[in-house]
């Protein structure tokens, strides 16, 4: 039948026929058309590599600050930005073209049944899923959540000191505990048996692993979607359990689920979302921290810790009242997020959702947006020697776009929203770390310092350092004296929270 109608219409007409029943073969034409005018890049691009954001690096090395790289999702082609200009330009100046999501196949439809906000494209359902995110998380509202910040930062700064070599737990359970508490207005004291804790960090680990560009083939071949279970071992997906509470962000959803009309499962996803931004983000930013006090602390703590006698003294823990005198060590929190930032690949991929013309290069529409930070955070023009731990960055002014000097948080309508908060975590973290210890190198048999690699990085759409030895050592009696005189007081405080429900 297909055959007679193009028979019948003629050439042009024919052609119109099929783009109209093939949307692809539409986006092929369109394509061709505009061959010449495409940013540059590779013939195809690679797919199943450990970590794509190196070669996204490599990719901009090559052919610029914007590579067109096909082939690696079934949505349209890939546009990977390599500097901060321009991801500015378009996913913040242009907003209104490049604030939709591609099609996740493989995170979004099967591990979330298309409820993720995260993941979600433009439209009313992410609209009012970034309402409720905005509206708990905002700058004047996450203000209202630094005394469990500070307090919690006091059961830290103690946990530390008793039990230096567990560090990485510590941190973990410092940003999981501030999440839980903002979220469903509980405690957690023990993050390997805290149940809701476990599934909710299992889930997020699963997800940010199959997140990942190009990882899958049922990215560029949705129909593999549709493969029995039994054969693709990557629709394997456990149930997420959640807890709600007393005041805290779920009554806050709770208190607009009706005047958005959102349902009782979307609601559960919008309260999990911080759990994404808020425990592995936070946490691998503080043992980035940590790896950079080990390799370069002998360039800047002695700096920072005399800032900090000066403003802060010696008989106190850093509040947050301090950290607008404290301008060198906000300089090195910066630096942290600058130089191994947590999501390497930028966050979720934008899509554009129209055609667009930058800088004499097509971006067609549907393209799927990638502004890896390992290649914007990285870049020598912005950052000369960029693997050196170099906090007096932030103290120079600097040709870069934006307010922070960074791009940690990512762009336009898609920034995160817990960004004010995360970012009030690891400025005050780093402020009472640096107050209370000395973190150098650790010995081995012979006394020597060990080297530590600042390359050893997890795999994943977010990416931490690797187990690194460290010693954490208090900076004199006195200061030891006060973390846990602070801590005491922390805890009774604390008191007025309950501790959320672990495994029996």
């Amino acid at each position: 039948m297909i055959g007679t109608i193009l028979l019948n219409i003629g050439l042009a007409g024919a052609l119109a026929y099929l783009t109209l029943l093939y949307p692809s073969l539409r986006q092929t034409i369109k394509l061709r058309a505009h061959r010449s005018r495409l940013p540059p890049g590779p013939k195809a691009g690679k797919t199943g590599i450990a970590k794509p954001w190196v070669y996204f690096r490599q990719l901009s090395a090559q052919y610029g600050d914007v590579v067109y790289v096909p082939g690696l999702s079934s949505a349209g082609p890939t546009v990977v930005l390599g500097s901060a200009r321009a991801a500015w330009d378009l996913l913040e100046r242009r907003g209104a073209v490049y604030s939709s999501r591609p099609r996740f196949v493989v995170g979004g439809e099967l591990l979330s049944d298309g409820l993720r906000g995260l993941m979600a494209p433009y439209g009313d359902f992410w609209r009012r899923w970034r309402k409720l995110l905005h509206s708990g998380f905002m700058q004047r509202r996450s203000a209202s959540y630094r005394p469990i910040q500070r307090l919690e930062s006091a059961v830290l700064a103690r946990d530390i000191l008793a039990d230096p070599g567990g560090f990485r737990a510590h941190v973990e359970r410092y940003a999981a505990s501030v999440i839980m508490l903002v979220t469903y207005g509980r405690r957690v004291v023990d993050v390997a048996r805290d149940e809701v804790v476990k599934q909710n960090i299992e889930a997020m680990g699963r997800l940010t692993s199959v997140n990942i560009p190009g990882k899958y083939a049922a990215e560029r071949y949705p129909a593999l979607k549709y493969i029995p279970a039994m054969f693709a071992p990557w629709k394997a997906e456990d149930k997420v359990a959640r807890g709600v509470a007393t005041p805290c962000f779920t009554t806050h959803l709770l208190e607009e689920q009706e005047a958005l009309g959102m349902s009782d499962l979307e609601l559960a996803y919008t309260a999990g979302s911080p759990f994404g931004a808020g425990i592995e983000t936070t946490a691998g930013t503080l043992a980035s921290f940590f790896l950079a006090c080990v390799k370069f602390g002998h360039n800047f703590i002695p700096r920072a810790q005399e800032e900090l006698d000066r403003v802060v003294g010696r008989d106190r823990l850093p509040t947050f009242e301090d950290m607008e005198e404290l301008e060198y060590v906000r300089a090195i929190a910066s630096e942290t997020f600058r130089w191994r930032p947590v999501a390497v690949l930028g966050g979720t991929p934008h899509a554009s959702t129209a055609d667009d013309m930058y800088n004499g290069m097509f971006i067609p529409k549907g393209s799927t947006i990638i502004a890896p930070l390992w290649t914007i955070h990285l870049n020598e023009r912005d950052f000369p020697e960029p693997h050196e731990f170099k906090p007096e960055r932030f103290l120079e002014d600097r040709d870069f776009p934006g307010t922070l000097g960074h791009s940690a948080f990512g762009w336009g309508r898609r920034i995160c929203p817990g960004m004010h908060l995360g970012a009030a975590s690891v400025n005050l973290n780093i402020a009472r770390t640096l107050w209370a210890f000395n973190v150098t190198p650790a010995k081995d048999e012979t006394g020597q310092d060990i080297d530590v690699d600042i390359f050893a990085f997890t795999d994943g759409f977010n990416s931490s350092p690797l187990p690194f030895p460290c010693s954490i050592l208090p900076r004199s009696p006195q200061h030891a004296d006060v973390v846990r005189r602070t801590y005491e007081e922390a805890v009774a405080e604390l008191k007025t929270f309950k501790d959320s429900p672990v495994e029996v």
